[in-house]
């Protein structure tokens, strides 16, 4: 499809043995509905969310996460590992459809599969642009309502030295698809909105110029980039053992990725801010550790990002779907 410069949709599941494919979703039907920068295609709800929400949340415990988080220093001490990301599922009750959430969120990528899980991520996974492919890991998380959070986080050694090795971490798999290197941006800060308290998290970005017959290996690029560095570890593959092990359950389509190819350029999501539902709902979160983290903090990071990117305000947006893809700061 690549090849024939087909525009598709594509959701891929963590362990890359999933994948969903829709040619031509915006000309055939398709059950999910997906916004990925300023690309929609569903119509904008422009009424306010007439209830206050209520999340209630029922994690681990912190003897439980703390002996996955042993096993995982073990591992990083051996040597095997030297940044790990642990995950777990929280059970949570909340008074919103799969479908209010999808609709009142505000994220750059959304995806709604109906029936089975809602994503409402802040993190890109890649974009092409003209033959230019870039990436933008997010490692290190802290509460906006902490005194100088962004001073905070930027001078914490711990978070400095993970997003150092995610960084350099990134810059190697591009490499392996792309020329010319280069961190263009290290470590700037989005503010991600909450129902409650915003968090601030870190980003860099970093990109490489692809081949000029890249359009005919796109599936070879994103398949020898999976599963994503930021929500992975390194070196990858011994990293994807230990994970394994330490956390005992199946991500499915959590820390996945979604995009959207229109012919030439393509951008996608990691599928981070995860709800799915089965015998109830499931949050899955997590983070990023290594040799210098605290157990105690990282379960609390864990916790601090089970929520819903949603206020009581109505989002007023008329415009319509823009099937192109280009550089896009939301209006909300």
């Amino acid at each position: 499809m690549g090849s024939k410069c087909e525009p598709f949709f594509f959701i891929i599941d963590f362990e890359a043995k999933q994948t969903l494919l829709i040619p031509q979703p915006f000309q055939n039907k398709t059950p999910y509905s997906f916004k990925i920068n300023e690309l929609r295609n569903y119509n904008i709800v422009n009424q306010p969310l007439e209830k206050d929400i209520i999340l209630k949340k029922k994690p681990i415990s912190f003897t439980q996460y703390q002996r996955a988080f042993d096993y995982c220093m073990k591992e990083m001490n051996y040597g095997n590992s030297y940044l790990l990301n642990l995950t777990f599922p929280t059970p949570i009750e909340l008074n919103l459809t799969l479908e209010e959430v999808f609709y009142y969120s505000q994220a750059k990528y959304k995806l709604l599969v109906p029936d089975h899980f809602v994503c409402f991520s802040p993190e890109t996974f890649v974009q092409i642009k003209d033959g230019l492919i870039s990436s933008n890991p997010m490692k290190g998380t802290i509460s906006a309502k902490i005194p100088n959070a962004a001073q905070h986080i930027l001078a914490d050694k711990k978070e400095m030295s993970e997003h150092h090795t995610i960084v350099d971490f990134i810059r190697n798999d591009l490499n392996m698809i792309a020329k010319r290197i280069r961190v263009k941006d290290f470590r700037y800060i989005d503010r991600i909105i909450t129902n409650k308290d915003d968090l601030l998290q870190v980003s860099s970005h970093i990109e490489g110029i692809l081949p000029n017959d890249y359009q005919n290996h796109i599936g070879d690029i994103l398949f020898r980039l999976l599963p994503a560095g930021s929500i992975s570890g390194a070196p990858k593959r011994k990293t994807l053992e230990i994970i394994k092990a330490a956390e005992g359950y199946d991500r499915g389509f959590y820390t996945g990725i979604f995009g959207y190819f229109d012919g030439k350029n393509l951008d996608s999501g990691v599928s981070i801010r995860f709800i799915e539902q089965g015998n109830g709902l499931i949050f899955k979160s997590g983070g990023g550790i290594t040799t210098q983290s605290s157990a105690k903090a990282e379960y609390q990071e864990m916790i601090d990002k089970v929520y819903v990117p949603i206020r009581n305000t109505p989002i007023i947006d008329n415009q319509t779907t823009n099937h192109n893809i280009h550089d896009f700061l939301l209006k909300s």
